[in-house]
């Protein structure tokens, strides 16, 4: 194993290095639609996490001894998948270190589709930041109980930074703007992914 990749993951330039020599490879990405179309790396199959059946994935996955390198964001989301998939039966699945935001920190291009929706992150940002400032007008126009509001907020986002896990963000991911399908062929999508 060589310094660019650990045990189940590979940096995003050992990946990069590999589809440049024509290795065989399956790419999946497990973000929401929204993410992928803000960037998405080239010739990877959106699949989000949340809708990721990993036993009908395995049945219909062709080329099963390819390595299938896995993508999300920064890389919990993958993590999660490859968990999935590998207790469904799949073999060979390696997280892409720092996902989709470390594909683009090395300089390595990504396809972007033309959408008007906002990443994910960003959404989540502007609904807390709307409900902490709602929360601290109401403390200081109506009752100090108010203030509530912006504690839990704020320890909202301390527990997300902290775990990587965040709530609102699933929530907002499910809601209808988030969902508009932005797959225009089978290289992307499937039956199984919708």
């Amino acid at each position: 194993m060589n310094k660019t990749q650990t045990e189940n993951s590979i940096s995003p330039l050992e990946l990069q290095r590999r589809l440049a020599a024509g290795q065989p490879a399956q790419l999946l990405d497990v973000r929401t639609p929204g993410e992928y179309a803000n960037a998405h790396v080239p010739g990877a199959r959106l699949i989000p996490l949340d809708e990721l059946n990993a036993a009908a994935f395995c049945r219909e996955r062709k080329g099963a001894g390819t390595p299938l390198y896995v993508l999300c964001q920064s890389g919990n989301r993958a993590k999660r998948a490859i968990e999935k998939l590998e207790q469904a039966g799949a073999l060979g699945c390696l997280r892409v270190e720092g996902g989709t935001q470390a594909w683009m920190d090395a300089g390595l291009a990504v396809n972007r589709d033309e959408s008007r929706v906002l990443p994910l992150m960003r959404q989540v940002q502007i609904v807390v930041g709307f409900v902490s400032a709602v929360g601290a007008a109401l403390a200081l126009a109506v009752h100090p109980w108010f203030a509530l509001i912006s504690l839990l907020t704020g320890g909202g986002l301390l527990f997300a930074g902290l775990t990587g896990f965040c709530g609102l963000a699933l929530v907002l991911a499910k809601m209808p703007w988030n969902k508009t399908s932005i797959c225009h062929s089978t290289a992307c999508c499937t039956p199984d992914s919708k």
